[in-house]
């Protein structure tokens, strides 16, 4: 019987860096590694490199790996010297500084209407355009030596072939499609954009695009590296999402995406046209606030995540009339960033554990309700919502999800989703084949409550009174 082939997939999200090993062929988790990232929203590269050498050694290495892929929280700017050399700490997609540089951005293309058609999405903070602005702004000494300019994902895969030719530096059209200065439906960069996004005349190197199929290099050892991914499109991949699923993913970040045969241009910036991991597309809704409101709600409380959960499914849907706009970190859909969160309707009666437990698990989600709305609303097909992300696990989440979607809710085995959609991308890239590999990955449990409209009615009441909060 012959060997099993095996291959790699990492996940460089913002908390932490996972690895996983798996057969090829069938998709068996053999072993896996994690390594924790600094908290923050601008970080130096080089810590992602050595946790990313943590995770592989916890995972048992990779002598016996035929192949590896990376995927990676979008729209991070790396910026690098005509050396390879990193400039500055990277800013985060969640690093809010850049949120002016985006509403300037904007009206540079002619508007948001524009602004979409040109690049798939209006431009927030979160995109690496407005963050390369902000640096021409702020940091012009720095700006000036910008060389090359890279994402997460794709820095760590150069890294991996040794880091010193700009010629290997390569992604795909996925993580690009989140620059703000890529087309996804031509799948080509728009360096006119990117040039007056630096402010500059230079020419600025990018990565190529590689087919989400092929591989784009191969690490020092000799090991090829696939194209990878962004984290979103990682995660479709990983769930083996096929047009009309729609995955709500509870992350650091809360996201709605849903694979496309057909490209989005949503003129109100409320949904992101971006392109996925297989040469279709992936129109995403991103809020700022996801699992680290359950984080709160824990220090808050002083229970633990299951402890909370409990706690909110003892109390009433609407949680006595206590609502909660999750905006703890500015937001991002909407477009807030100045933002902060607003408790409303608290009284004597609701000012106990559990309400405050339901209305924050609540608020969370009201939140990816208007997500998944806005994606219906751009004509996207929606026949299942899938239920993932590291918030996905507590207890409550799928049932209180299940009434306020008002439909029924799917929530795929636990597992590392980005990372597995990175190695089943090495897995087509090293055995071939029109489509990704289809692998059995576990049993899919269901969720299905009674729908509560008037949560949601809540929630939308309370937003909309704080707009100008």
């Amino acid at each position: 019987m012959a060997k099993p082939q095996l291959i790699a997939g990492v996940d460089s999200s913002t908390q932490s860096v996972k690895v996983v090993i798996r057969n090829a062929d069938t998709g068996e988790l053999l072993r896996q590694g994690r390594a924790s990232h600094p908290d923050g929203t601008e970080v130096e590269p080089a810590l992602w490199e050595k946790a990313l050498d943590s995770a592989i050694a916890e995972a048992g290495g990779l002598d016996d790996v035929a192949a590896i892929s990376i995927g990676g929280q979008q729209h991070g700017m790396v910026t690098l010297d005509s050396s390879g050399e990193v400039i500055r700490p990277a800013l985060l997609w969640n690093d809010t500084r850049s949120a002016q540089s985006a509403r300037d951005l904007n009206a540079e293309l002619g508007g948001d209407a524009e602004a979409a058609k040109k690049v798939g999405s209006v431009l927030v903070a979160s995109f690496t355009a407005t963050k390369l602005r902000w640096l021409a702004d702020n940091e012009k000494a720095n700006a000036e030596k910008v060389a090359a300019v890279a994402l997460p994902h794709d820095w760590l895969s150069w890294r991996l072939q040794g880091g010193k030719d700009f010629g290997k530096l390569f992604t795909d059209r996925s993580d690009a499609s989140g620059t703000g200065y890529f087309d996804s439906v031509t799948s080509t960069y728009r360096d006119d954009l990117l040039k007056s996004a630096l402010r500059t005349d230079r020419a600025i190197i990018t990565p190529r695009i590689v087919a989400p199929n092929a591989f784009g290099g191969e690490t020092l050892s000799g090991i090829p590296i696939a194209a990878g991914a962004g984290d979103n499109a990682g995660a479709a991949l990983g769930v083996q999402a096929q047009p009309g699923d729609v995955v709500v993913s509870l992350g650091t970040s809360g996201t709605a995406f849903a694979v496309s045969d057909t490209p989005t241009h949503d003129p109100s910036g409320a949904v992101a046209g971006f392109a996925d991991a297989t040469g279709r597309f992936l129109p995403l809704v991103c809020t700022l606030n996801a699992a680290r409101i359950l984080d709160a709600a824990t220090r808050i409380l002083g229970k633990s995540h299951d402890e909370v959960g409990a706690l909110a499914l003892t109390s009433k849907p609407g949680a006595n009339g206590l609502s909660l706009l999750p905006y703890f970190e500015g937001e991002r859909t909407p477009n807030r960033p100045d933002a902060t969160g607003v408790f409303a309707g608290m009284n004597l009666t609701n000012s106990n554990p559990a309400d405050i437990a339901r209305a924050m698990i609540e608020g969370m989600l009201c939140g990816l309700v208007d997500a998944v709305d806005a994606l219906e609303q751009l004509g996207v097909s929606i026949n299942r919502v899938l239920l993932i992300g590291g918030a996905a696990k507590n207890p409550a989440i799928s049932s209180i999800a299940s009434s306020l979607f008002g439909r029924e809710v799917l929530v795929p085995q636990p597992g590392e989703y980005v990372a597995d959609g990175a190695a089943r991308q090495a897995a087509w890239a090293l055995i071939g084949g029109a489509t990704p590999p289809q692998w059995n990955l576990g049993v899919v449990t269901s969720t299905h409550s009674s729908a509560t409209p008037n949560v949601v009615d809540a929630y939308r009441t309370l937003r909309d009174r704080t707009i100008n909060w």
